[in-house]
């Protein structure tokens, strides 16, 4: 029996991960011109759908600080009387101007407060976005991986199988041992089937936070390696810059604005008034003129009139609104101290993750060496005749659970990152 044809034939799969995919993996990665994840990102902000119907509440926000500036327009109203049955009438002009005298300030005081807060939340909705995208794209290198290994030992396990089937028609080998390795082909292809699935459904997933159709091209370019060691420096571990802290903030002052303007709407204010009136009366009896004739008592007389009136706050002061206003800064205040709590936490413990599982990592990647070197033993010793095909399937199936391993290992650094960038508000 040639001994190193069949070794060569079981341990096609050595190098599972050091090349490039081949078979279904080329439809999903592209390191030249696939999509990375910096890339993706910016996809997602500018497309996804749900982002861009929230950067609409921005402008929303603008426009009701632009009509906060706007001060009351005047009234003006028209009336006309008639005399029942006779000549007699009247028609008068009014206007009514609102001088808005301490309103206008504190509207717009608050108005501005409110889209800096909506801006704020844009903001942090960006940094969840991003986020989001980042674990999506995590979740598609890792299935990507995990297919390239299933494909890989399927071949391996197809071209073994092959070779056995010759044996046995040469009668150089047991029929026993060709049906174990049909079972096991059948099991790997179920597995590469599976793996598949598993990255058809994390596809789907990234482009649906990236806002594509889920029959949309999309290739990767970047893999689960490549992701784990990024040319970027982690930045410092600070929250202070943090979209929904600052969003937090920002409310507590929506709440101070929205007290003075509580206030301001219980003080007096004041309106203009004007008319002008015309009135055209007349009598039966009759009067001398000044040339001494008669002639019906007539005449047509002009009114103009001006005033104000002042709105007094005798009973209505606006108290009930004053406290709500004060119950609702009481309020903005304990969530903001929850949000500084919640990402101080955030970030100590995106931290101690990353730690952990890079220190994870690097006790895998010393396991992947030692099942490697496991496994070259196994097939000296099977050249030399010592052990049996089903050893080196064996030790070549616990070399790829390593290797899946390892790609655990990986995902879980990268994920461990994801959550710490997110935790420190990075939204790139």
């Amino acid at each position: 029996m040639r001994s190193k044809e069949i070794v060569a034939a079981l341990c096609g799969v050595v190098v599972l991960c050091a090349g490039d995919a081949h078979g279904q993996t080329d439809q999903y990665l592209d390191t030249e011109r696939g999509v990375s994840l910096a890339g993706a990102v910016a996809t997602a902000v500018e497309q996804e759908p749900s982002f861009r119907a929230a950067r609409t509440e921005l402008d929303a926000a603008r426009g009701m600080q632009k009509q906060a500036a706007r001060r009351p327009n005047p009234t003006v109203s028209l009336e006309q009387r008639q005399q029942t049955g006779g000549s007699d009438n009247q028609s008068a002009v009014g206007i009514e101007w609102p001088l808005d005298l301490f309103r206008q300030k504190t509207r717009v005081a608050l108005a501005r407060r409110e889209s800096e807060a909506t801006e704020l939340s844009i903001a942090d909705r960006q940094r969840l976005l991003a986020s989001d995208v980042r674990s999506r794209y995590g979740q598609a290198a890792a299935a990507i991986r995990e297919l390239v290994i299933a494909e890989n030992l399927a071949e391996s396990a197809r071209r073994d199988l092959n070779l056995r089937r010759s044996r046995v028609d040469e009668g150089a080998s047991a029929p026993l041992e060709r049906d174990l390795l049909d079972v096991d082909l059948r099991v790997l292809e179920s597995e590469r089937l599976m793996a598949v699935g598993k990255t058809e459904g994390a596809m789907i997933e990234l482009k649906r936070v990236l806002g594509l159709r889920a029959d949309a091209p999309l290739k990767l370019r970047e893999t689960l390696e490549t992701l784990v060691t990024p040319t970027e420096t982690t930045p410092p571990s600070s929250t202070g810059d943090r979209a929904d802290v600052r969003e937090a903030e920002a409310r507590v002052r929506v709440a101070d604005a929205r007290i003075d303007r509580a206030r301001s709407e219980g003080r007096f204010d004041v309106s203009l008034t004007g008319s002008y009136m015309r009135m055209d009366a007349g009598f039966s009896q009759r009067g001398f003129n000044a040339q001494s004739a008669l002639e019906p008592v007539h005449g047509v007389f002009h009114y103009l009139a001006g005033g104000a009136m002042v709105m007094v706050p005798l009973r209505n002061r606006n108290q009930g609104e004053i406290a709500a206003a004060q119950a609702d800064r009481v309020g903005a205040s304990a969530r903001l101290e929850a949000a500084r709590l919640m990402a101080q936490a955030e970030v100590a413990a995106a931290e101690a993750q990353e730690h952990r599982a890079r220190q994870a990592l690097a006790v895998l990647e010393g396991a992947v060496q030692l099942s490697r070197q496991n496994l070259d033993v196994i097939r000296q010793t099977f050249e030399l005749g010592r052990t049996t095909a089903s050893e080196v399937l064996a030790e070549q199936r616990r070399y790829l659970q390593v290797e899946n391993a390892h790609t655990s290992g990986l995902h879980a650094v990268f994920d461990a990152r994801t959550a710490l960038l997110r935790a420190q508000g990075d939204v790139r």
